[in-house]
């Protein structure tokens, strides 16, 4: 029987409470498709977290594809929250998801967390879920760009102080 330190290890990073082989690790793979614009949502949250950019690229709408799609390492994505995924509109045959992504930047001005909030549209491309766009919602009223401090509750929403979590990382 699998501890509770093992079970939490194998859960998937886009926060849906499911084991990664039952999530997003079969859509990554290739061993399944998206059948909703959350699921491929949350997949691209997880490829974005691990720094596979080719399954970020391949999850694009031909459309609105860039050519060349980089990863940063000095960004960590810690945590996503979806907020709200919309129906699907039969007729255009899109849906929306919003969500906010919350992620560690040890860039040049040492490490500063922030939060991202996007309202995505996914169209269906032949039988496939993809990503068109997003719009994203300003965040700085929130003052969620911010140093914390080693004391302070970690921004990943763990509910350890930040020393004991992320600063750690």
């Amino acid at each position: 029987m699998k501890n509770n330190k093992e079970i939490t290890l194998n859960l998937c990073r886009c926060g849906s409470a499911k084991s990664a082989e039952n999530c997003c690790a079969p859509l990554i793979s290739g061993a399944k498709q998206a059948e909703s614009p959350e699921q491929l949502m949350r997949s691209r949250f997880v490829a974005y977290a691990a720094g596979n950019i080719d399954y970020v690229q391949a999850t694009w709408h031909s459309s609105t594809r860039p050519l060349d799609v980089t990863h940063d390492d000095s960004v960590q994505w810690l945590r996503l929250e979806v907020i709200k995924a919309s129906k699907v509109d039969g007729k255009s045959g899109q849906g929306f998801v919003e969500f906010k992504a919350a992620f560690k930047n040890t860039g040049l001005q040492g490490a500063t967390h922030g939060l991202m909030h996007e309202c995505s549209r996914f169209i269906m491309e032949g039988d496939c879920w993809r990503y068109v766009d997003g719009e994203q919602f300003d965040t700085a009223a929130d003052n969620t760009m911010k140093k914390l401090g080693r004391n302070e509750p970690c921004f990943c929403g763990s509910g350890r102080k930040y020393k004991k979590c992320c600063a750690k990382k």
